[in-house]
């Protein structure tokens, strides 16, 4: 299928060729008939996009705040790669998609196949959709009508948050077509509305919704013409549906509002506020959060918990039906909105149209042909084939650090990359061209079942890792698995039962860091030290939302998630297995344990000790990882893999890398050598199993002391 999206290198919108995504537990696949440029939010994207670095730092201030904390501690080179990856990722364009339901994932019962539906989907042939995005469309409204849906909700939920009653009287700030809607919204609540624009094309739409308007290209006065039309008390409300950085729509609201009057942001807009403009008239102002409830929240949106509607009216879902019973009612009118209708093979026209200032409401039409499903996109490599006998792997999960780490370090360390795999297929078809592999693909079975792949990389989330693995181990194929193994005990189990099983299997874990050449110079000089060593680790691992996935308890949280890369790192310097472990977390008010502000002491088998401090509360100026090894009279010190000095340690003379190393490279270059020649993985598989069980153990103990109930 194809799909659009906006190459920020490039600074241009094309159309790519994608696989056709599965839906997965509570999600639906829907082809796409139709859908509508959302001209506000994309022509932003469009403008950022196209904008040269002095105009994109100046519109995102935070991100450069980012970018010079990662310079002071991670460096120049690795900050700007980092920038350089970011920057390379398609973004996928549009979320106002029309369709039919061709497949249901599990637990869906809402939908059926066949279903004609609405959802926030981008321009793309297939869409696959959580539940709680989607809705039906009444028999009675056309697809062109239900594309405007999504927009009609963020119009919808901005009214909502103003609260007009009838009678009130209403300003409409900025008359795109969010704007345009809130007009007809307002309207058929019973408010009048004053409706402020620069397009005279725009204001006549809004008249003919029934609006009094203000033109600003004619220098009309909006406060003044506000005051008119409310008889010179102020107007009740303001709804801001502007795109600008400017700070006037903010000021010209609380102007024209009268006391504890009320303003809604729908838009985007400046927002240096005058403190006297809201305190004398004790205003209210409020952001409105896209579709509605839910928006954002995981919870709702990816696992499909609804919102109990007494308590939550109105739902994003329930806007959007909400909207969609106005347009059956003929009590929403969207026909003039519509300014062009463009076959999607044409979608950069679209964009050259909003970038000029044209078009309101453009269409993308899918055309009504029987578009196969493919979920594999095969394509033509400029590589060498590989010799027989090589590794060729398959790789399922393309997400940020598969992209960032594994792939170029084994592309590098000589991997041919046959197959790649995401769920929704836009990632694996983007970095098959950036790595030259030979296909990309949406179903698992596309590498697991090809007999010229011979090993598999693993980097999808932590839940589905043991899944994977074994699926990977019965296909007969080596394992390279991102950390963790797996996330429980069982699957732990399971792991080692197969890898038991099957003789000659091989299974690598991502622990790059033992790799690292300061690491390795660093457990050099430990072997040369009698007696036992003392390590102390302090991981400064920064704060990540409890709403995050890798917060989950079916991932395992943060300590077997990540926790476990220092813990095999302590096991390899210490170079005997761990006798005893025991962790201590923090607590909140109400007793329970806070899972990523750690303390991990472990105790190895010749008498050695080490202390994990792995705390989430810190600053994010500060360098992540700093390991201290106390040992024979001596001390190291290891500084985010970037310096290695030593005190009264005469083998250790200060080290610095020019960049940081954390192994890597010479993970995937050790991993590709062990499956071409057939021998053990580079960390024995005894050692794997026994950090995965020690990590899985940990949370277990951790997760014992919180209060129950």
């Amino acid at each position: 299928m194809q799909q659009v999206v906006q190459d920020i290198n490039a600074r241009t919108v094309k159309l790519v060729d994608v696989p056709v995504p599965i839906p997965g537990k509570g999600s639906l696949l829907i082809r796409t008939s139709m859908s509508l440029v959302s001209a506000g939010t994309e022509r932003m994207l469009i403008d950022f996009g196209r904008a040269n670095w002095l105009e994109r730092v100046r519109q995102q201030p935070d991100k450069v705040r980012q970018v010079i904390d990662k310079m002071s501690t991670d460096g120049v080179v690795a900050t700007i790669e980092a920038v350089q990856r970011k920057l390379d990722q398609p973004m996928p364009m549009g979320y106002a998609n029309v369709g039919v339901v061709v497949a249901v994932g599990d637990s869906v019962s809402e939908f059926a196949v066949g279903d004609r539906v609405v959802s926030n989907g981008p321009h793309a042939g297939f869409v696959c959709v959580a539940k709680n995005l989607c809705a039906r469309i009444p028999e009675s409204v056309d697809d062109t009508s239900a594309a405007f849906t999504v927009l009609g909700a963020i119009a919808l939920q901005g009214m909502r948050l103003a609260a007009p009653t009838l009678g009130e009287v209403f300003v409409v700030s900025g008359l795109g077509l969010v704007g345009l809607l809130a007009v007809q919204l307002l309207r058929a609540n019973g408010c009048q509305v004053l409706g402020i624009d620069f397009d005279e094309d725009r204001l006549a739409l809004a008249r003919s919704y029934g609006a009094k308007t203000v033109d600003l290209s004619a220098a009309e006065d909006p406060v003044a013409a506000a005051f008119q039309m409310s008889g010179g008390t102020g107007v009740d409300g303001v709804i801001i549906c502007v795109a600008s950085d400017s700070d006037e729509p903010m000021r010209a609201a609380a102007n024209m509002c009268r006391k504890r009057g009320r303003i809604v942001l729908v838009g985007v807009t400046g927002l240096k506020l005058a403190r006297d403009d809201f305190y004398k008239k004790e205003l209210s102002f409020q952001v409105s959060c896209s579709y509605g409830p839910g928006r954002y929240d995981s919870v709702y949106e990816e696992l499909g918990q609804d919102y109990p509607l007494p308590f939550v009216r109105w739902t994003e879902q329930r806007n959007f039906n909400a909207v969609l019973a106005l347009l059956a009612d003929g009590k929403l009118d969207v026909t003039a909105l519509v300014s062009h209708r463009i076959p999607v093979n044409e979608a950069p026209r679209a964009y050259d149209l909003l970038s000029k200032g044209s078009g309101l409401g453009i269409l993308f039409d899918y055309g009504v042909e029987t578009r196969e499903i493919s979920r594999v996109i095969p394509r033509s490599v400029r590589r060498v084939q590989p010799k027989i006998g090589s590794p060729v792997f398959g790789v399922i999960g393309v997400g940020g650090y598969a992209s960032a780490m594994l792939l170029p370090s084994f592309t590098k360390a000589g991997a041919t990359l046959k197959t790649l795999v995401s769920a929704k297929g836009l990632t694996a078809s983007h970095y098959a061209e950036r790595f030259d592999a030979g296909a990309s693909a949406t179903d698992v079975r596309a590498v697991l079942d090809d007999p010229t792949i011979n090993a598999v990389i693993i980097a999808t989330r932590h839940d589905s890792h043991a899944r994977f693995v074994l699926d990977t181990l019965r296909a007969g194929k080596c394992v390279f698995v991102e950390k963790p193994l797996a996330t429980n005990l069982a699957d732990i189990e399971a792991i080692k039962d197969v890898v038991l099983a099957l003789p000659g299997a091989r299974v690598m874990v991502g622990f790059n860091r033992r790799f690292s050449p300061l690491v390795q110079q660093l457990k050099t000089q430990i072997n040369h030290r009698r007696g036992p060593k003392s390590f102390v680790y302090t991981v400064n691992a920064g704060a990540i939302p409890q709403e995050h996935w890798t917060q989950g308890a079916q991932d395992g949280g943060r300590i077997v998630g990540e926790a476990c890369h220092f813990i095999d790192l302590l096991r390899f310097l210490s170079g005997t297995p761990i006798r005893h472990a025991q962790a201590i977390a923090a607590r909140d008010t109400t007793g329970k344990v806070i899972e990523d502000i750690v303390s991990i002491s472990l105790e190895f088998e010749d008498g050695s000790l080490g202390t994990i401090h792995y705390f989430a509360n810190g600053s994010n100026r500060f360098p992540k990882e700093r390991l201290e090894v106390f040992a024979g009279g001596g001390i190291a010190v290891l500084d985010n893999f970037k310096t290695l000095r030593g005190y009264g340690w005469s083998g250790i003379r200060k080290a610095r890398l020019w960049r940081q190393d954390k192994g890597q490279a010479a993970c995937a270059v050790a991993t590709v050598q062990s499956f071409l020649s057939g021998v053990e993985a580079p960390i024995p598989f005894e050692e794997i199993i026994e950090v995965a069980t020690l990590t899985c153990e940990l949370v277990a103990s951790l997760r014992a002391q919180s209060p129950r109930g």
